[in-house]
């Protein structure tokens, strides 16, 4: 095969990347934009239970939803979320080495979402309790498996990739009782003179359990928030990783139509001094 060949199907090659990455780029743009407008339905429905959630409470302690407190593991529960590939760049690498630095198998257990987080565990043996597939969709994620285990524990540490900018993305730990309170006095509006009560309603079969049911919807909501604040994340790392790689295949495509150029100028002056030798050869003779 020549060099001319050789180059002209690089040349070829290197614009398939070129096109390929746009899409992908062109793709988690759209899917950033997507999951912006689904964190802010998430943020106005927040807001609503947590109104009627300040008109009723019975007591200064968020539960998670929790009835009975008599069979709670006395440990922390740490909450992990990573992409399900490896193609955002090194943050799912920093975010489990920072959850790593306070990570005491005796105090805390793991539960992992995301198969490269799975994976990163494994390959420095550290074992989890339970594994999560990161949801596909972004929209009516089902976070109850998730908030069960929550319920469980005295307290539970989320560990995420939250979205800075489409170039900058950070790993971010979160303690979630104190998380789900600040969000809902962030979120609350003025506080209305009704209050709920039994004396002006009836509560069906308690008060409790509809404070109970509230927390665990509002806590189903934070955690479907920070799961979509890290795939928003990962979304923009994969659009900064599509990004430089499609700068990266542009300068090689100029690269390569440069040397395509040079090496057929040189084909072109060889066969040239060859006609001239012969010319030369031809007339001596």
């Amino acid at each position: 095969m020549s060099r001319l060949q050789e180059v002209a199907e690089q040349q070829i090659a290197m614009n398939t990347i070129q096109n390929l990455t746009g899409v992908f780029e062109g793709l988690a743009s759209m899917r950033i934009a997507a999951v912006k407008n689904q964190v802010q339905e998430s943020q106005a429905f927040f807001r609503e239970i947590w109104h009627i959630y300040q008109q009723l409470r019975v007591d200064s302690l968020f539960r998670f939803g929790r009835t009975n407190q008599d069979d709670i593991i006395k440990k922390q529960l740490f909450i992990v979320i990573t992409a399900e590939g490896g193609f955002g760049g090194d943050i799912d690498q920093r975010l489990i080495k920072m959850m790593l630095a306070d990570f005491n198998p005796d105090k805390q257990d793991i539960i992992v979402i995301g198969h490269h987080g799975a994976l990163l565990l494994i390959q420095q043996h550290v074992s989890f309790k339970k594994y999560f597939t990161l949801p596909s969709r972004d929209k009516n994620i089902n976070v109850r498996p998730l908030v069960d285990e929550v319920r469980r524990y005295e307290s539970t540490a989320v560990f995420y990739q939250t979205y800075v900018s489409l170039m900058v993305q950070e790993g971010k730990r979160i303690e979630l009782q104190s998380a789900v309170a600040s969000q809902g006095m962030a979120v609350a509006d003025k506080a209305s003179d009704e209050v709920i009560s039994e004396e002006t309603y009836i509560f069906e079969p308690s008060t409790y359990d509809v404070v109970a049911h509230l927390e665990s919807s509002m806590t189903e909501i934070a955690l479907s928030q920070v799961i979509l604040d890290s795939k928003l994340a990962q979304y923009a790392a994969r659009f900064r990783a599509m990004s430089m790689a499609k700068d990266r295949a542009n300068d090689l495509v100029d690269e390569l139509r440069l040397t395509f150029n040079r090496t057929k100028r040189h084909i072109q002056d060889e066969r040239l001094k060859e006609m001239i030798n012969g010319i030369r050869v031809g007339s001596k003779s």
